[in-house]
């Protein structure tokens, strides 16, 4: 905090000069009083009580004092004339008994526009054109109308997914398999069959469908009034698990993908789930295979009917008639128009 003395006891620090004649008019005392004040109010930055030329020292201690207080950006000005020209018009204004108003430092902030664009300016000299304005890239066009259609995926093969599954090592089942079984029949059938994994006789002569399951199978296409050639027929794992066991969660993530390609190549009417695992891999469906047995659901753009596994009407030869219901509504739905 600044402490500020009596008048009285300050001592200049700047000897002050007064106009002729004046100090012939008063007596030492007065004027030790008169200095002690003008000094008093120069510490609180009150200077302007008389006139001075332009240059004098007291001059030069304010232009410092402000400078410190508002510093302003040097400019380098190119006529010194201007800088004294500015220096008279700025003691001419100073007015006898009248307080000076502080001046603000104008900003430019073209100045700093300048600057950005003089370090850009090659050293050669004039500036170059991309720093004299910034290039804009043509707006990009949001139109529906002007944007380029996607290109047509063409529907993916048999063959194709066939030769992309390969040598499959992506699971575990592949330790112990003889041969990967990874469907058969028409490529464009109207009715695909999928079941739950290859059995002993499956993996032995790579086919689905072949033992006495198969066989079972076989009658009930008969009976819906088709043949094994006209419908096709795949499971869910392409490997036979061990012990005819229901394949695991990681087995089916790995081999399920290339069971939806297969779907998705041959576009048939209606997608039969044989037993529960497929079931709830089509359709993830978690409740019991007797709660909706015979019902049908929507699959993609075709149609999904769930029925018993014909291995589970052969260890339960009772519900051959329920098989038989189920076949029965699925060779209704073949005949009904698209």
């Amino acid at each position: 905090m600044a402490v500020f003395q009596h008048p009285a006891r300050c001592q200049p620090s700047v000897p002050l000069r007064f106009a002729p004649g004046y100090l012939k008019a008063v007596d030492n005392k007065l004027r030790d009083e008169i200095t002690a004040w003008l000094e008093f109010y120069r510490d609180l930055g009150i200077e302007d009580f008389y006139r001075r030329e332009p240059g004098s020292r007291s001059e030069t201690a304010d232009s410092k004092l402000e400078s410190r207080q508002h510093p302003e950006p040097r400019i380098p000005s190119p006529d010194p004339s201007a800088k004294a020209l500015r220096r008279q018009s700025s003691g001419a204004s100073a007015t006898f008994g009248r307080q000076a108003e502080p001046r603000v430092p104008t900003r430019r902030p073209e100045r700093s526009v300048a600057r950005a664009l003089e370090r850009r300016r090659p050293l050669g000299g004039r500036p170059s054109p991309e720093s004299r304005a910034p290039s804009l890239s043509p707006p990009l066009s949001l139109s529906l109308f002007e944007a380029p259609p996607p290109p047509r995926r063409e529907p993916e093969t048999l063959e194709q997914v066939r030769a992309d599954l390969g040598d499959c090592r992506r699971c575990r089942l592949a330790g112990g398999r003889q041969t990967i079984v990874f469907g058969q029949g028409n490529p464009h059938a109207e009715l695909v069959f999928v079941g739950e994994g290859p059995g002993a006789d499956e993996d032995e002569q790579g086919l689905p469908f072949v033992g006495r399951a198969g066989q079972l199978l076989n009658r009930m296409i008969q009976f819906v009034g088709m043949k094994r050639e006209e419908v096709y027929i795949c499971n869910i794992v392409k490997c036979r698990p061990p012990g005819n066991r229901t394949p695991g969660k990681d087995e089916v993530d790995a081999c399920s993908p290339f069971l939806f390609r297969q779907i998705e190549a041959i576009r048939p009417r209606l997608v039969c789930c044989l037993g529960a695992p497929a079931m709830k891999t089509l359709l993830g469906i978690k409740e019991g295979i007797t709660r909706v047995r015979g019902q049908f659901f929507d699959y993609g753009s075709t149609k999904a009917f769930v029925a018993y596994h014909p291995a589970y009407i052969l260890r339960n030869p009772r519900e051959e008639k329920i098989l038989r219901e189920d076949f029965e509504t699925i060779r209704e739905f073949l005949k009904s128009p698209r």
